[in-house]
């Protein structure tokens, strides 16, 4: 599906487009909460911090995985806009190549350096087993996640939005039955969480590789679509290894926040845990204002359409203020409602630990909302350095507030790590915006092209 953003109301375009990516936003959040959730009922506090202390690790190979995966569906999008049959082919096949060898490497260094990472993020001897068995699984099933991305990310580029969902929404489905036959009828833990994500994720991209054989012809690939130039690589490769690298940085600062939380202990580690799930979960309305917006900007961008970047920000940013206010209140009036879905009879200390989280994220929510629009926005107009750079930003104050904070004032300094972190992002990312539109728009375009 296309969809023109330079012309007509910005505001309608922006919940047209938004809408479809929230969905499968929050599904794919499903993927980890639903693991959670079932097994901090059915197993205990002690299995959801084995699963939660994992999380970082998780974000850390996924995060580069999408990255990499996302950067080499673009050449395939590019040629599919050029109506180049033949160059489809082989930047699908090149594509398809490097995602085998990318997720071979990625799978073995995943596996060699879990231990380690455990043992450094000062997992607790109580949860290190089941935390080592989830992680453990999870790895070794990398490449139905790099098959889902690797098929979805073509089948977008080729102009289809709907199916990925489509099969991602059943995916979820087929995770939260295997969830509950694999923990509560056959016992199997911690190791059951994970082989259900696994075999549903592994699922989805079965039947998009199947849907995609059949539905385009172009994908059907012969021997000799194979035999492809080394420019085909070099543009993936240029592409896709910064978009992966941006997303494993912000990992990086989440690993060193979860080893601070490791060592108050698997309590704190489940409380931490659940509030991180609940706050995933309610941002995914700024994820896809995010997404939206750089669309919109770079398709304005080339339109030379510079006067509706500006409107367009604006409207942006009135919805995202108000959609983090009330996420805010959402995260500071229902926090024991969304921990009792994870824990099953919640201590009073724990869901306190919970509500301190959240209550500290929803203050500053504004300031996370305003990363996801300028930082895109960014993007959208050609300017990588400063997004990049504000990951940085971001995994350097994070590391500071933890390595500082909580030696002073407890648990308090890890509830404040998010919110320096995305002011030390955003401030820069908003400073950068304003500087470019300055020099992007003519004197003469103040107006908005309706």
């Amino acid at each position: 599906m296309t969809n023109d953003m330079t012309k007509g109301s910005p505001l309608k375009i922006f919940m047209i487009f938004s809408i479809p990516l929230l969905i499968g936003n929050i599904f794919q959040q499903l993927y980890s909460m639903v693991d959670t959730i079932i097994v901090g009922r059915f197993v205990g506090v002690d299995a959801l911090a084995a699963v939660g202390s994992t999380g970082s690790l998780f974000f850390l190979i996924n995060g580069m995985i999408l990255g990499l995966t996302s950067g080499f569906s673009i050449l395939v999008s590019q040629k599919f806009g050029a109506k180049d049959e033949t160059g489809i082919k082989k930047a699908v096949a090149s594509n398809i190549k490097l995602t085998v060898i990318s997720t071979i490497i990625i799978t073995v260094v995943a596996l060699l350096v879990k231990n380690p990472l455990l043992s450094i993020m000062n997992t607790p001897d109580n949860i290190l087993n089941d935390a080592n068995i989830y992680i453990t699984i999870i790895f070794t099933g990398i490449f139905t996640q790099t098959a889902y991305n690797m098929a979805a990310g073509i089948l977008r580029a080729l102009g289809d939005s709907k199916t990925p969902l489509y099969f991602l929404i059943i995916s979820s489905i087929l995770n939260i039955v295997l969830d509950l036959v694999f923990i509560i009828n056959f016992k199997m833990g911690v190791a059951g969480a994970a082989y259900a994500t696994n075999i549903a994720q592994g699922f989805s991209a079965i039947l998009c590789l199947v849907y995609s054989y059949k539905k385009f012809k172009v994908l059907r690939l012969k021997k000799e679509d194979f035999k492809v130039e080394k420019d085909y690589y070099k543009t993936h490769l240029k592409i896709g290894i910064p978009m992966g690298l941006q997303n494993s940085v912000t990992a990086v600062g989440v690993i060193i926040v979860q080893s601070a939380v490791n060592a108050f202990g698997s309590d704190i580690i489940a409380s931490y845990t659940a509030s991180s799930k609940i706050l995933q979960l309610v941002m995914q309305p700024l994820v896809s204002f995010g997404v939206t917006i750089a669309t919109y900007a770079g398709q304005n961008l080339g339109a030379k359409h510079y006067d509706r970047i500006k409107y367009g920000i604006k409207i942006m940013n009135i919805i995202s203020i108000v959609t983090s206010i009330i996420a805010g209140a959402i995260l500071m009036f229902f926090t024991k409602y969304f921990v009792m879905l994870f824990i099953d009879n919640p201590t009073v200390e724990m869901i306190r630990h919970t509500q301190e989280v959240l209550n500290y994220s929803a203050v500053f929510m504004i300031f996370l909302g305003y990363i996801f629009v300028y930082r895109n926005v960014l993007q959208g107009i050609g300017e990588s350095f400063v997004p990049m750079m504000a990951g940085i930003y971001e995994l350097i104050a994070r590391s500071l507030v933890v390595f500082i904070l909580p030696k002073y004032i407890g648990f308090t300094g890890i509830c404040l790590a998010d919110p320096i972190a995305w002011i030390a992002a955003a401030l820069p990312l908003m400073f950068t915006y304003y500087s470019k539109i300055k020099n992007i728009i003519p004197e003469n375009q103040e107006g908005i092209a309706a």
